[in-house]
């Protein structure tokens, strides 16, 4: 809140206050966001395991909060401002301290359209050194491309925000007592993956780096995805939250399924470049023994067979 010059300070106090006690109001009239609590202080909302539409609100992904001695750290804010504004309210449920970060695991629509229902808060945004060039080539695209789908109530109050601070590698943020570590991966399931570790209690959000129960989607590389798996696999966490599906408890045991399937992308399309077969053809076939194992498997496989034909015929 900005004041007018030479209000005096009992009434810019009264102003404040009133202003505050508006904002309140206002976002008490808004459902909270379901949430469930995964750790001490730690509370994720596990999305439909759908497509985007007007009738979800896009919150198919899953999205979550961990809260500090000082603050709070969204990590994603979900598929609409609708949604992202549902989920403050959840915070605000648990919690009065301040949202400090939002957290953006990856650019994709269902992860970050929520964001501007943060950036009145005063939060700082944070995301993958990458995430700023995939926002500006592909954002306008996204803003348009959902705008039949989600329906333009919910579309027209979308902003993509760009990260105030990016992580190459990695950083480690303070919430007050409380030490969670950001990791930076090389290209995976997009080219902006990020991961988010609460040290206090071994809680890993993986992003769109891991997809339970839901059909991985690969927008970045196969190649490299198999070899973050390793990665990821060496992270000691106690409890992972996926970027899709439900939370995972035998850790790293619950890549496996993931890894069967990225395995059998690049065994099979091995083959059939080896064998002169043409991606049309191979595309359509690939992995068809995962059909019954994965939801949206005819939604996304014929798109992550193309997808990674192209990358591995080039070996």
């Amino acid at each position: 809140m900005t004041f007018v010059h030479g209000m005096r300070p009992i009434a810019a106090f009264i102003a404040l206050l009133a202003w505050n006690t508006a904002a309140g109001a206002a976002e008490s009239k808004i459902s909270p966001l379901p949430v469930t609590q995964v750790a001490p202080g730690v509370f994720a909302h596990f999305g439909a395991i759908a497509l985007m539409n007007r009738e979800n609100d896009g919150a198919i992904a899953n999205v979550g909060f961990i809260v500090g001695g000082t603050g709070v750290a969204v990590v994603d804010s979900g598929g609409s401002v609708k949604e992202g504004r549902e989920l403050l309210a959840a915070i605000r449920a648990q919690t009065n301290k301040p949202v400090r970060y939002v957290i953006d695991t990856h650019m994709h629509p269902d992860h970050v359209f929520g964001n501007a229902a943060f950036a009145a808060a005063g939060a700082e945004f944070v995301g993958h050194a990458n995430l700023r060039r995939a926002m500006a080539s592909h954002g306008p695209h996204y803003l348009e491309s959902f705008r039949d789908a989600m329906g333009a109530a919910l579309m027209d109050e979308v902003k993509l925000i760009p990260p105030d601070r990016v992580v190459s590698d990695s950083l480690d943020l303070d919430l007050g007592g409380r030490k969670i570590v950001l990791k930076a991966w090389p290209t995976a399931h997009s080219d902006n993956d990020l991961t988010v570790f609460d040290t206090a209690t071994a809680t890993l959000f993986a992003g769109d780096l891991l997809f339970v129960d839901h059909v991985p989607v690969i927008d970045g590389s196969l190649k490299g995805w198999l070899k973050d798996l390793d990665g990821l696999a060496a992270i000691a966490a106690e409890r992972v939250v996926p970027g899709h599906g439900p939370l995972v408890k035998d850790w790293p045991d619950g890549l496996a399924d993931e890894r069967r399937y990225l395995d059998c992308l690049a065994r099979e399309l091995r083959a059939a470049i080896r064998r002169g077969v043409p991606m049309a053809a191979a595309v359509k076939s690939a992995c068809a023994s995962e059909s019954d194992r994965w939801a949206l498997f005819g939604e996304y496989n014929i798109r992550n067979a193309t997808a990674a034909f192209a990358e591995l015929e080039w070996e």
